[in-house]
Order: C-alpha cells, then structure tokens, then sequence
C-alpha cells in the first residue's frame, strides 16, 4: 500500500511539472501589438511581437526620420539645405547625413537615373498634389539644368551639407522610407524584439520569422489592380521589399496619364516598358533607391545591375505581362495572378 502511494504520489508531481512547463512556455510566446500612423506622407502599420514600449519607440525612429528629411516641412534639414541652395553650407543630423551620402552611391550606380537632386522637377510637376499639371516644355528644360547629384557637396568631418547652385533641391522621397524602415528595424532588434512586419505605404520590413518560425508570406501589389491586390506571393524572413510602379502616383491630363516617377534625363515621367519593380533586400535603404533606379533603366539594364549587386533580388514587371526574376527568386514566387507569365 504504502508503495501504491508513492507511485500515485510521484505521477501526480509529473503531471504538475508538466503543467507548470506548458503554462512556462506559453508565458514566453512574445504578444502582438499593432498600431498604425500617418507619417512620411503615408500610412505606417506595425505589428510587433514584443511590448508596446518597443513598437513606440520605432515609431519615433521613423518620425524623427520623416522630420529631419521632408523637402517641404519649414525645419527639417532638406528643407533649409535647399533655401541654402549656392550660398551656404547647412550642417545637418547623422541620419540626414548618411542618407544623402548613399543617394550620391546610388546615383553613381544607376547612371544617375536615380538623381536625389531632382527636388525642381518634382516641384514642378507637383505630382501627388492639387497642382499636378503638365509643365511647359521650356518650364522642364530649365529644371533639368538645376539638376546634377555631382553638385551636392559633402564636408565629411563638419557633417555639413552644400548646393552648388542657387535653385537646386534635394528630394529624398525615393529613399527616405526605406531609411525610416531600416531605423525602425534596427531600434526594435535593439529592444530584443525577434519578429515584426512594418508597412510603410508599401515599404515593407519584416523582422525575423514569424512567432512560429515560419516565414513571412508577402504579397507582390498588382500593379494593374486596386492596392492590397496581388501578382505574386514570396515567402521571406528577415528583409525588406519594396514595390515601385507607375499606378502609385499619377494624374490624367488630356486622356494621358503622367505618374510620379521622373526620368531626371528627360525630364518627364520614366517610359521604360515596365510596370513595376519589386526589389528583396535586406537594407530598405537599398531597396528604395533602387526600385526607382530600376525602373528608370528598364528591363535589360536594371537585370543586369541588380545580378552584379550582393544581398539584392528584383522581381521585374513589363508593360506585356511578362516577370523577370533575378537567379537568386528563381522558382520562389508563389500564386502568381491571372494574365502574368514567368519568364524561363
């Protein structure tokens, strides 16, 4: 009897030890906390697998962001860097300052067809804004002559910042996002935090994999379709990918329509046979820039770019329907859409 008791005894405290370890090992599963913000011109989501203090912070990383680089907001240092444009050097934040050096980098390596001087013609076109209107020709002739990367002068060890020329402006609207995401990913690993998705308006960043250690499955935009509408499912973990297309940003003048992304060489809006660029990255940074670069160089020429880049993968879409892959995508694109054909 008395053995009976310290065999039931015994199985009894297993099933609590196995109890208290099932309730252990819930208690480390980490929460979700989401939340979005309007910021950087666009809708920001999050949905952090950490604590909500983690998340807040990475959301003053990307304001902070967006206040030091706006072209249009009356502090920011793009801002008083373009009202300084001839004249006067302007000496600006680290972030600031490290954005403007990798779009000079960039610049250099889309044969400047990525051109962070082109703040005139953005202006003039105003794309985005009430005033979008076809420019005159001449009116594009004259802010082509403002625009040129090689005049943005850089005082490395003063951190400072000049224009060579009174009318020049710096836009970074085309980099700054996947800055901001980068920041954002860098303070929520700093906070310990091993999984998030950040949306920046189509900027997206997941960190780490999934809570379950699957990976993240992303949706390639449609870019004949409403946003939200995919082309095509890749499964990754740890990176960002960013879409760039024509169906973004655009106005419809005299039955034509004139998206956001500028040709810097000729002054009006890339026609470069492809429909969007989708650029797998683990720098934000890096995919932005280049999902604009891409664009603007077409198809051959930006394949070619983006197979002779480490850590760089593009899923390029032409105006026939047709998707290039770069090798390292090769067979990871998953559902793609009705009416797109992968070419072999």
């Amino acid at each position: 009897m008395k053995l009976d008791r310290i065999l039931k005894l015994s199985i009894i405290i297993l099933l609590l030890s196995a109890v208290l370890w099932a309730l252990l090992t819930n208690d480390r599963t980490p929460t979700a906390v989401s939340d979005s913000q309007w910021l950087m011109g666009t809708l920001v989501e999050m949905r952090v697998f950490g604590s909500q203090s983690a998340m807040r912070g990475a959301f003053k990383r990307i304001e902070e962001v967006d206040h030091a680089m706006s072209r249009t907001h009356p502090d920011s240092y793009i801002y008083a860097i373009n009202a300084s444009a001839g004249e006067s050097w302007v000496k600006v934040d680290q972030d600031t300052f490290h954005v403007i050096q990798a779009s000079i980098e960039y610049a250099a390596l889309t044969q400047g067809l990525f051109e962070p001087s082109i703040g005139p013609l953005v202006e003039l076109w105003a794309i985005g804004t009430p005033r979008a209107s076809l420019p005159s020709a001449e009116a594009v002739e004259e802010r082509k002559q403002l625009i040129n990367y090689h005049d943005i002068q850089l005082d490395v060890e003063k951190r400072q910042v000049k224009l060579g020329a009174a009318g020049m402006g710096i836009d970074l609207g085309a980099i700054a996002k996947g800055y901001g995401a980068d920041a954002a990913a860098a303070f929520l690993r700093n906070q310990g935090v091993k999984s998030a998705f950040l949306n920046l308006g189509g900027n997206v960043y997941v960190l780490g994999a999934k809570p379950d250690g699957t990976p993240w499955r992303i949706g390639i935009q449609n870019p004949e379709a409403p946003r939200g509408t995919h082309m095509a499912v890749l499964e990754v973990e740890d990176t960002s990918i960013v879409t760039s297309g024509p169906y973004e940003r655009y106005f419809i003048e005299d039955g034509i329509r004139y998206h956001h992304i500028l040709d810097p060489v000729s002054g009006y809006p890339a026609e470069s046979g492809l429909a969007s660029v989708t650029i797998v990255s683990p720098s934000s940074t890096a995919a932005d820039a280049l999902a604009t670069g891409v664009f603007i160089l077409g198809m051959e020429k930006g394949l070619e770019l983006l197979e002779n880049l480490d850590n760089v993968e593009g899923i390029l879409v032409g105006d026939n329907r047709l998707v290039y892959v770069t090798s390292g995508l090769k067979g990871r694109l998953l559902s793609l859409a009705e009416g797109f054909e992968l070419y072999e």
